[in-house]
């Protein structure tokens, strides 16, 4: 494997970064709201998984109040 320099290395990462094809503003919204949305569909899911597997422990058992 070849050495490069520090200089021609900051040269090539200055090159594959221009490459880079970047999000737009309403791309980069959407992805965030979709996040966000994906996040409280989850919580709700397992808010609902944790009381339901609550409930019928505490209902086998006779464990808890």
């Amino acid at each position: 494997m070849a050495k490069t320099s520090p200089m021609e290395f900051f040269r090539q990462v200055r090159a594959e970064v221009a490459k880079v094809t970047w999000p737009s503003r309403k791309e980069t919204t959407i992805t965030t709201s979709m996040v966000f949305v994906m996040v409280a569909v989850a919580s709700v899911f397992f808010l609902a998984v944790d009381a339901i597997l609550s409930w019928s422990i505490t209902s086998v058992l006779g464990l808890g109040s």
